[in-house]
């Protein structure tokens, strides 16, 4: 049993590694102490995210942060957040602000600061009470599928409409997240398991913050967004458990907005469904460290901000003006509806059954999410939380014409949830977002590959009672799922005449085939075959974006460079891979020549094990070059590169590479766990770096070694086995809000 908390006021207390375990005597105190405690151990990455969400990254970041801070401008995620604020009820609001007070608190008592802040000649600054759900905003307006919209409107310019399928690529920009649930009727205990791991930027600090929050009235543990209150995503507290991925739902759109300016007295106007429309405007400053400011005009429409041009269109002319010029406006949920979500972050923390959990959830906006959710009583429950607008088909595959009133919104799409008898798993999959139907087509129009969810599936159907040992297991899985199309390919070719005027197979280039399809598919750290497998993948990646077919999406797309990781050629020829492999010929690509030129392309490179080229790429945004100053073992005391990997995109351990571009893993599991209902001390947390956010801490990134081999932690319950650290609150400034509806 867990030890009872001591008596005392609000509270915090350390395990063995340094993670935070808050307690204080009701859910507003705890949340002051929540967003103090934040502000003490991520000082840095909070003040980051605050100033993303308002745009002011280049201030401290110099030029390198004008193309973010000009997006989150034009994209108004700072006022959509005030927006969403105030729209809160009022025990949310309460609650929300006294974690702004508790963050706001450490600083006017000086415990914030660090070495990136003198670097940068920065001080960190007081958080405004909507600052929260700018930080969420931050963390997921790119997360959905705006930017792949950007992309297929390039590929439409440049290769024409019909070549938009080819790029049908069954795995959206960088998805990765497992989350799977077992029901008691399967498991040792005879209670539900939960497990899984979100993916997403290898940032360090890692954007996920291991937390215990306990009030009279909860005492859950789980992973907070640093700057945002509550756990949103993974959580547990005894009685019920929940976790999410990605549904990869289509929520975004894109608008192709003519406007026509009146230069006398300044005024712009929208062509929409009815006529002409006033659309907003004004100016803003970006200051610059080291730089010059930048001025820039923020737009919005009917629809939404205008965050882009359209590239390459002369401005037009009509019978009835002087010409207008073509933009493209977003329009999203949370600012169409000025909600966001948060009134379930409260109520989430009290759940005790599956049923609250959904109820706590049907508040829930965006980014949509498949939710796994079980409880003491042993229901198990899969659903997906969000807003999907109900509108065109076609306004989830490219920009849509704002003019056409086809094309907007129309209600919501009512979002699947089923009952869970057995097993439930989710890993950004169509069958996942698609309910009874199992085919997503009312969420969303690109899903991953069903290669994670099978692969975890079969390993879970082993006709025997599961534990936490064979979760544990089933997170380190390393059999590559995308590997037959490519091994039918290697397959087909004749090592003595591979095609039409395609000379024979050089002897190297033959033994490597050979090898290949030897090869067991386990992308292993030490697996010299696994190596040669990636050299041979990313070889035949470049050549199919060089082809003379695709070789013109090479040209310049007239997006912003923020933007240009969606945009790629090469990233989006790896992405689509296996819709070129099926149909690529069809594009008039020999998929046999070039294989076999890939092959003799990767035959001539020097043989590694895979983990020596697939290794850890942490990413730390700091000013000039503290980058270097504070790299490795200097920050830390734990090497921080060359952390050999095993896994890779397609794989249930999903280390993600980039083929053809970048065989290092900058985007990865951010966090692993396994949610035990029957007792939590059984459950098991990792994060990859540490619980500090502070260079020096030797918590900064003293779990590593245990992330990288695949190790989780014990989630430690006891209050007694806990270091209580000394800790002055102040004063709380709000009342503590009262149960919400």
């Amino acid at each position: 049993m867990t030890s009872p908390r001591p008596a005392g006021g609000p509270a915090v207390f350390r395990d063995a590694w340094g993670i935070p375990h808050l307690w204080a005597g009701s859910a507003g105190e705890l949340a002051f102490l929540q967003g103090r405690n934040a502000a003490i151990d991520r000082s840095w990455q909070i003040e980051l995210e605050r100033r993303r969400s308002e745009g002011r990254t280049a201030e401290i970041l110099g030029p390198a942060g004008l193309h973010w801070d000009r997006f989150a401008r034009q994209a108004q995620l700072d006022d959509t957040a005030r927006r969403c604020f105030d729209a809160l009820d009022d025990g949310t609001r309460l609650w929300c602000q006294s974690y702004v007070d508790g963050i706001n608190s450490a600083l006017d008592d000086g415990l914030r600061g660090g070495p990136e802040f003198d670097a940068a000649a920065a001080s960190p600054e007081p958080w405004n009470p909507w600052t929260p759900i700018g930080v969420f905003l931050v963390q997921h307006i790119l997360f959905s599928t705006f930017p792949n919209k950007l992309f297929r409107a390039h590929v439409a310019a440049t290769l024409g409409p019909d070549a938009v399928e080819f790029f049908s690529i069954e795995a959206p920009v960088w998805s990765g997240s497992n989350a799977w649930a077992v029901h008691g009727s399967r498991t040792v205990s005879g209670a539900p398991l939960i497990a899984g791991d979100p993916h997403r930027l290898l940032e360090l600090p890692c954007v996920y913050q291991q937390v215990r929050l306990a009030c009279p009235e909860f005492d859950a543990v789980g992973l907070a967004f640093p700057g945002v209150p509550g756990l949103p995503h993974f959580g547990q507290n005894g009685k019920a458990a929940w976790a999410i991925t990605n549904a990869m739902a289509d929520y975004q759109d894109l608008y192709v907005e003519e406007l026509r300016r009146d230069a006398g007295v300044g005024t712009v106007e929208a062509r929409g469904p009815l006529g002409w429309e006033p659309v907003a405007v004004r100016r803003e400053t970006i200051g610059v460290r080291g730089g010059v400011a930048e001025e820039i005009e923020v737009l919005e429409t009917a629809r939404g901000p205008v965050i882009a041009g359209v590239p390459d269109t002369e401005t037009q002319r009509t019978p009835d003006d002087g010409g207008f010029e073509r933009v493209l406006s977003l329009r999203i949920p949370a600012r169409a509806e000025a909600r966001l979500g948060f009134e379930a972050l409260l109520p989430l923390l009290r759940s005790r059954s599956v049923d609250d959990v959904e109820t706590a959830l049907a508040a829930w906006v965006e980014p949509v999410n498949s939710v796994v959710a079980a409880d003491s009583a042993g229901s198990v429950r899969h659903f997906l939380a969000g807003v999907v607008p109900r509108r065109n088909p076609e306004n989830r595959k490219l920009p849509v014409p704002a003019w056409s009133a086809g094309h907007q919104w129309d209600g919501r799409v009512d979002l699947p949830r089923r009952e869970v008898p057995g097993l439930a798993v989710s890993a950004n999959d169509r069958a996942a977002a698609g309910g009874a139907a199992g085919d997503g087509n009312g969420v969303g129009m690109e899903f991953a590959p069903p290669h994670r969810a099978r692969r975890i599936t079969e390993l879970l159907e082993v006709g025997r009672a599961l534990g936490v040992g064979d979760m544990l297991a089933i997170h380190t899985d390393t059999l590559l799922g995308s590997l037959p199309p490519f091994r039918a390919l290697l397959d087909s070719l004749n090592p003595d005449d591979v095609g039409p005027g395609s000379a024979a197979l050089s002897a190297e280039a033959a033994r490597l085939r050979e090898r290949l399809l030897a090869w067991d598919g386990r992308m292993d750290a030490r697996s010299r075959d696994a190596g040669l497998f990636a050299a041979w993948r990313g070889a035949f990646v470049r050549r199919l974006a060089t082809h003379p077919v695709l070789a013109p999406l090479g040209a310049p797309h007239g997006y912003s460079p923020l933007f240009g990781p969606w945009l790629s050629v090469v990233s989006r020829a790896g992405f689509a891979v296996e819709t070129l492999l099926a149909r690529g010929s069809e594009l008039g690509i020999d998929l046999k020549t070039e294989a076999a030129a890939a092959l003799e392309d990767a035959s001539r490179l020097p043989e590694t094990d895979w983990g020596t080229k697939h290794t850890l790429l942490p990413i730390h945004a700091l000013p000039g070059n503290l980058e270097t100053e504070l790299s490795g073992a200097a920050m830390s005391g734990v090497e921080l590169s060359g952390i050999e990997l095993s896994g890779d995109t397609n794989c249930v351990l999903s280390m993600e590479s980039l083929p053809g571009v970048e065989d290092r893993s900058f985007r990865g599991s951010v966090a692993r766990y396994v949610w035990d209902l029957a007792d939590r001390r059984n459950s098991r947390w990792i994060v990859p770096f540490g619980a500090s956010g502070r260079p020096g801490s030797r918590h900064f990134a003293d779990q590593l070694p245990l992330w990288a081999a695949g190790e989780l932690a014990q989630i430690e319950t006891d209050w007694d086995t806990l270091v209580p650290e000394e800790f002055t609150t102040g004063p709380v400034t709000t009342e503590a809000p009262g149960r919400t509806s």
